[in-house]
């Protein structure tokens, strides 16, 4: 486990990140902290998969179906976020060694943990594959080993079983090679017996040490999981009895999870299922785990011209904050005696509208696939991926790829390196891509942002490619002229000024905190967390599973809005609303999401839901007609 790199963020959604736990092909694993204190792995993926325009729907689509996933030998999906800049999943966190770093510490398990494997394997492939998934990726860094039995993750992003595009660009088959079926590594279609052939292979592994198909590279494990024969010998008997059946090559032959299950028969209960050197090495993780909540990263410094700022607006306020608390106009809402004492002071980051052409109020509105025509050194530049308001992917004549974003709601990226136009540099160089940001004027929150990144048709070099776009991007911004939103869209409107403070605690009680996060989503803090996002995806639809506590429709006074509501412990409750405000062409849509998850309550599911029609009444007479 490793401390947050200086680009990494600090929040996810409504999960606070405190370390880096790993990364893979998908993306990055980090450890996060729900509101309600329960850990979790938080994977955000990586932003190049969003570029394929169907990625984030069938990610939205199958961590639906994911968190009908339950059981004691998974790791639960607790939330995601299929619309953030790099989507989002976060599952229970389990703190413990994968199955391939505890081979590789301790040695060959002994085969009475290697039953105890096989039966918490198939108990949880049971469980996957009755919620319509495929896991798909079943390899030893996917089953970690708790001190109770073994614990499968990352089925978050499989496809589900009943068809679909693939979730990878074309060509590039999702899997280890050495442990893939051969239908898979023919790129066929696939069924639940695809994971029963990786868990024959894991057994093997579990056993011995290594795959029964592992090659000297990945096409010579491809070829010898579909050509050859695994060389079962080593194994012991009762092992190769539960492992042989499991690496059929005919789908067909291969038992399903239930009937491995019954192969091993009744298990004796034991208290510790690992040899001793892997408990110890358990408890060496949870160690590791327990130091770093203890102790968590300190708050990032701010830029010593953000920090002036933020102590001037606090001179300011401080005297002042209360009474614009408590005089705001709205109905219903009145001041409090002086003598009565009221509620506690607000922080708020909201101001005066911005003139500057580079402050929020300018940007908020802009098209963003019509910055950039053309820049030095690319020539023209087409868009071809609009999913946010605030990002644009364009295209090169060669084939390249850049993404602009305007007031995205991550903060500038990377290490400082000095100013570009004026404005603070930073420059995030990594193997296949860079980046290059400058602040939103007094919002160093936000970003305008170029990202250079392709990996098929690479530029020569990357980062003056990303600061010669992102100067031609701030030139053009200034210059104005850029074409805006359309007349009825949501783009231009600052969701921090759809409710006002009086009327939001009049809803929710005393709010100790407004602030936006980017351009299009602000949050009020009131025993929880109040946010009202603005976005531009895929139009809303009814939740037709049985993933969450309640869920439907209500009607706001004219609008249709789907609500799902999810109580987490007695003292957290979430509740969402969600409706369009308009379309945009025949797949997307610009939507309207108010969203109460409650902190150390006592309110109902009902209550904590009808506070939530109450905010969204409110903020809808601010929206513009569609």
């Amino acid at each position: 486990m490793e401390p947050l790199g200086p680009d990494e963020p600090a929040q996810a959604g409504r999960y606070r990140l405190l370390a880096v736990v790993g990364a893979g092909g998908m993306g990055r694993v980090l450890l996060g902290v729900a509101p309600d204190g329960r850990l979790a792995a938080v994977k955000r993926v990586h932003r190049r998969f969003a570029h394929d325009p169907g990625f984030r729907e069938r990610f939205r689509r199958e961590v639906e179906v994911s968190r009908l996933v339950s059981g004691a030998y998974t790791a639960a999906v607790m939330d995601a976020d299929a619309h953030a800049p790099e989507p989002w999943l976060a599952s229970v966190f389990v703190a413990g060694p994968s199955l391939q770093e505890a081979v590789d510490a301790t040695g060959p398990l002994p085969p009475a943990a290697v039953r105890h494997l096989a039966a918490g394997l198939a108990s949880a492939l049971a469980g996957i594959h009755r919620a319509g998934l495929v896991h798909r990726d079943l390899k030893p860094g996917n089953v970690l080993l708790t001190g109770d039995g073994p614990r499968v993750i990352d089925f978050g992003i499989a496809r589900a079983t009943d068809g679909g595009a693939d979730l990878t660009h074309t060509g590039v088959i999702l899997g280890s090679a050495a442990f893939m079926s051969p239908e898979q590594a023919e790129g066929r279609p696939l069924t639940p017996a695809s994971d029963v052939f990786s868990l024959g292979a894991l057994l093997v592994l579990a056993a011995t040490g290594r795959s029964p198909f592992a090659g000297a590279s990945a096409p010579q494990s491809l070829y010898n999981v579909v050509h050859t024969h695994p060389d079962l010998r080593l194994l012991p008997p009762e092992v190769r009895a539960l492992a042989e059946p499991c690496l059929a090559k005919d789908p067909a032959r291969r038992p399903t999870p239930a009937q491995l299950l019954e192969l091993l028969g009744p298990l004796p209960p034991v208290p510790r299922p690992w040899p001793p050197a892997v408990h110890a090495l358990i408890a060496r993780r949870e160690a590791e785990v327990a130091a770093v909540v203890a102790k968590p990263p300190k708050p990032r410094r701010r830029g010593r011209r953000a920090a002036l700022a933020a102590t001037a607006a606090a001179l300011v306020l401080g005297g002042t904050i209360t009474a614009v608390t408590l005089l705001d106009g709205d109905d219903g809402a009145t001041a409090a005696p002086a003598s009565t004492p009221g509620p506690p002071p607000v922080t708020t980051t909201t101001s005066a509208p911005d003139p500057d052409p580079l402050g929020p109020d300018k940007l908020r509105g802009v098209d963003v696939c019509r910055v950039l025509p053309s820049a030095p050194g690319t020539g023209k530049l087409t868009p071809k991926i609009d999913v946010h308001f605030f990002t644009c992917t364009y295209q090169t004549p060669q084939g390249q790829w850049l993404e602009l974003t305007i007031g995205g709601p991550v903060t500038a990226k990377g290490s400082p390196a000095g100013e570009l136009d004026g404005l603070p540099l930073s420059v995030e160089d990594e193997t296949t891509r860079c980046t290059a940001s400058v602040p939103v004027v007094d919002r160093p929150d936000a970003t305008i942002g170029v990202e250079a990144d392709d990996a098929a048709a690479k530029f020569a070099k990357p980062c003056d490619t990303a600061k010669a776009v992102l100067s031609e991007a701030v030139q053009r911004l200034r210059a104005g002229g850029v074409p805006a939103a359309p007349p009825g869209s949501l783009a231009p409107v600052d969701p921090c000024a759809l409710v006002s403070t009086a009327t939001a605690q009049r809803i929710a009680g005393p709010i100790t905190k407004v602030e936006p996060r980017g351009l299009h989503e602000c949050r009020w803090q009131a025993g929880g967390e109040i946010t009202v996002a603005l976005e531009r995806g895929y139009p809303p639809v009814p939740a037709k599973d049985g993933s969450f506590d309640s869920a439907g429709t209500v009607d706001l006074g004219g609008v249709t809005a789907y609500f799902t509501a999810d109580r987490y412990n007695p003292a957290t409750v979430d509740c969402t609303l969600t409706w369009l405000h308009r379309p945009v062409g025949e797949r997307a849509s610009e939507n309207v999401i108010v969203r109460y998850t409650t902190s150390a309550s006592t309110l109902t599911v009902d209550e904590t839901c009808r506070r939530v029609q109450d905010f969204a009444k409110a903020a809808l007479p601010g929206l513009p007609k569609p």
